[in-house]
């Protein structure tokens, strides 16, 4: 059976927030750690029928690159609920969520500029 391993390196500032967030995985191209700005990490709890989270920034991740981060998940969780249960309704669902948030932040991008 293969085996495929991701990790994780958070340093982090005097006060427990996030300075350097780093990742590598086994499966990944190039060899090494990777720096990124952000990660959302979920975990289903068998035993307690709950989602586990992790999500970590550094203060370089802008609030713009946020945004896009989140609407970014959305449309990558539709993706997945549509392959993993074939529920149409809910995956457009989230597809017409990622549409509007795309639609607001291009409108506030517009009244800051």
């Amino acid at each position: 059976m293969k085996k495929s391993e991701i990790k994780f390196q958070v340093e982090l500032d005097e006060n427990n927030l996030p300075k350097a967030i780093k990742w590598d995985a086994s499966d990944k191209e190039g060899d090494g750690f990777e720096s990124t700005r952000s990660i959302s990490l979920n975990v289903w709890d068998n035993l307690n029928h709950s989602t586990l989270r992790i999500d970590l920034w550094t203060e370089d991740m802008s609030v713009a690159e946020m945004k896009r981060f989140y609407i970014d998940i959305i449309g990558g969780m539709a993706q997945t609920l549509l392959t993993s249960t074939g529920d149409e309704y809910m995956s457009e669902e989230m597809k017409d969520l990622c549409d509007r948030m795309v639609k607001h932040v291009n409108e506030e991008n517009q009244r800051n500029s």
